[in-house]
C-alpha cells in the first residue's frame, strides 16, 4: 500500500512548556483549526481531548503524553503533547527522542520558567530543531520583550522575533508578521477567520527595528542572502522563510512567534511555522545503529535512513495499557515499512514477536491501520515482550538503535494494600504501571519485607496511587519506609 503523504510533507513534532504555559490549550486550537475536531475543549473545564485521563481532567494538567495526527496545507502533522510538570519529565524525554521538531511555549507574563529550561536542555540533548511561541499575550503582565530577553539570558542568543503582538493584556488584538510586513486579527467563531491589515502606524518603528535584527540573522543562511542584505537589495518573504528554515534545521536560529491560545490569536501562523520551518523525517540526519549478529570482520554500525525501501527498523518509545486492546507499544519508524500481521525481531531481547494489529492514536481513541512507513508514528498490539527503548526490526537486517536514558527516581515510600483482596492484585498492577513508566520503580525491602515504590516526586506517586484505585480496583496506603534496627 502506497503512503498517503510523501516524506517531505510529514512533520513529527512535540509541544513543550512549563506547567500552565498553555500548551494543551494551544494543542486544542490546532486540532480545531485543522478540522480534527469541531468544538474546542477547554483544559480548565476538563474537556481537552489531549488530557483524556480522569486525573488530567480533575487536576487540569497533563500527566501522560498524548499523540494525535492532523493535517495542514497538504502536510500530515503528528503531534505529541507531553506534560509540563517536572514529576513527569520521563514523558518529555521519550517524546523528544523520537520527534523531528518542537514548539516551545512560554507564558508571556512569566518568561522562561524552570521546567521550560529543563525541556529546552532535553531538546538540546537530542538536537531537536524548534521555534518559540510567547503565549498568553492577553494576560495581565504579558510582556513580549521581557519574554524574548529571558529566552536570550537563560536559553539561547539565537532566538529572533519574527512576529510582534498587536497590543497586550486587555488591548491584545492580534499579531504583526515581520516576514510578510502585515498585521493579522483572528475573527469569527473561535478566531477561525484570519484577517489581514496594514501594520498600525504606532507599531511601524518597532516592527522595523525587530525586522532589521531578523534580516541580519537571516543573511547568515547562505552567501546569496548575505550579498542581497549587504547590497540593500529586496529580499522576498519566500526567501526569508527558506533562509529561516535552513537556520532552524541547523539549530542556528529559534524563531519567536506570539499570540493567545485561549483567545484564539496566533495559532494558524504557528501551524504555518510548523510547515515552513520544522523538518520532515527526510531533513533529519541518518540515525546510527548497531548491527547485531555481524561477523568480526564486518562493520558493526550502519546508518538508518528515512526510506521506505530500506529494511524495517523502529524504536519503541512508550508502553500503555488500553482497556480494550491490552498492551499498546508506541513506536517511531525510522526505515522501511511494516504491515499488520508481520513478525519483527526485538534486538534488545532477541525475541521474535508478531504485530497483530496497528493503530494511530488520537489521545485515547484508536484508528486501525494496515501499514506504516518510514517517518511515521503508530502503536502496535501483540508486542508482549517489548518495553520502552527497545528496537524492533525486520529479520533481514538486525539493528539496535540508541536506547532512551531516564533519570533515577528521587523519592521512595512504602505501600501497603488495604485488604487481602487488594494484596492479591497489587503486585500485578504495580508491575504493569512500572512497564509503562521507566521512572517508576518497585522493590522489596529484605529486612522489613515492605514493598517500596519510587518515583520522580510526590505528585508522581499520588497519580500512581490513584491509577491503582481507578484502573485496577486496588486500594492501598503509603507511608514512610520502616527502618530495620540491627545489633
Amino acid at each position: 500500500m502506497a503512503r498517503e503523504y510523501p516524506l517531505q510533507q510529514i512533520r513529527n513534532i512535540g509541544i513543550m512548556a512549563h506547567i500552565d504555559a498553555g500548551k494543551t490549550t494551544a494543542t486544542e486550537r490546532i486540532l480545531y483549526y485543522t478540522g480534527r475536531k469541531h468544538k474546542i475543549g477547554e483544559t480548565h473545564e476538563g474537556e481537552a481531548d489531549m488530557d483524556w485521563m480522569d486525573q488530567e481532567k480533575e487536576r487540569g494538567i497533563t500527566i501522560t503524553s498524548a499523540a494525535t495526527t492532523c493535517f495542514w496545507e497538504d502536510h500530515r502533522i503528528n503531534i505529541i503533547d507531553p506534560p509540563g510538570h517536572v514529576d513527569f519529565t520521563v514523558e518529555v524525554e521519550r517524546s523528544l527522542r523520537v520527534l523531528d521538531g518542537s514548539i516551545a511555549i512560554f507564558d508571556a507574563s512569566q518568561g522562561v520558567e524552570p521546567q521550560s529550561e529543563t525541556v529546552w536542555r532535553q531538546a538540546d540533548k537530542y538536537e531537536v530543531p524548534r521555534f518559540c511561541f510567547a503565549n498568553k499575550m492577553d494576560k495581565t503582565g504579558a510582556d513580549f520583550e521581557m519574554t524574548l530577553n529571558s529566552i536570550h539570558e537563560r536559553l539561547s542568543d539565537e532566538a529572533y522575533a519574527i512576529q510582534l503582538p498587536w497590543g497586550t493584556e486587555d488591548d491584545h488584538k492580534g499579531i504583526i508578521d515581520l516576514i510578510e510586513e502585515k498585521a493579522y486579527t483572528f475573527e469569527g467563531e473561535y478566531g477561525a477567520e484570519v484577517v489581514e491589515h496594514e501594520i498600525p502606524e504606532e507599531y511601524q518603528d518597532e516592527a522595523q527595528e525587530y525586522r532589521d535584527k531578523m534580516l541580519e540573522k537571516v543573511a547568515e543562511a547562505n552567501e546569496e542572502m548575505m550579498e542581497k542584505y549587504l547590497n540593500d537589495e529586496e529580499i522576498t518573504a519566500e526567501e526569508i522563510k527558506d533562509a529561516i528554515r535552513t537556520l532552524v534545521l541547523n539549530d542556528e536560529m529559534y524563531p519567536v512567534m506570539c499570540g493567545s491560545a485561549l483567545h484564539n490569536t496566533g495559532i494558524q501562523p504557528m501551524l504555518d511555522g510548523v510547515v515552513d520551518f520544522l523538518p520532515s523525517p527526510k531533513d533529519i540526519p541518518a540515525k546510527e545503529a548497531e548491527l547485531v549478529d555481524t561477523d568480526e570482520d564486518e562493520d558493526d554500525t550502519v546508518n538508518i535512513n528515512a526510506d521506505d525501501d530500506e529494511s524495517f527498523s523502529a524504536l519503541a518509545f512508550k508502553v500503555a495499557t488500553d482497556p480494550y486492546v491490552g498492551k499498546l507499544v508506541f513506536f517511531r519508524v525510522y526505515s522501511g515499512t511494516l504491515e499488520s500481521g508481520s513478525y519483527v525481531i526485538n534486538t534488545n531481547t532477541g525475541e521474535k514477536e508478531r504485530v497483530s494489529r496497528m493503530v494511530r492514536m488520537h489521545a485515547n481513541k484508536r484508528e486501525e491501520v494496515d501499514e506504516v512507513h518510514a517517518g511515521e508514528i503508530a502503536a502496535a498490539v501483540g508486542l508482549d515482550d517489548t518495553v520502552t527503548g527497545n528496537t524492533i526490526c525486520s529479520e533481514d537486517r538486525k539493528v539496535m538503535l540508541e536506547n532512551i536514558t531516564f533519570p533515577d527516581p528521587v523519592i521512595s515510600v512504602a505501600i501497603e494494600p488495604e485488604s487481602k483482596k487488594d494484596q492479591e492484585k497489587m503486585g500485578t498492577a504495580l508491575q504493569k504501571l512500572s512497564e509503562e513508566d521507566p521512572t517508576f520503580d518497585i522493590s522489596k525491602d529484605e529486612d522489613t519485607l515492605q514493598t517500596i515504590i519510587s518515583g520522580m516526586g510526590e505528585l508522581h506517586l499520588e497519580v500512581i496511587l490513584k491509577r491503582l484505585q481507578d484502573e485496577f480496583d486496588v486500594n492501598a496506603d503509603i507511608g514512610e519506609p520502616q527502618v530495620a534496627y540491627k545489633e
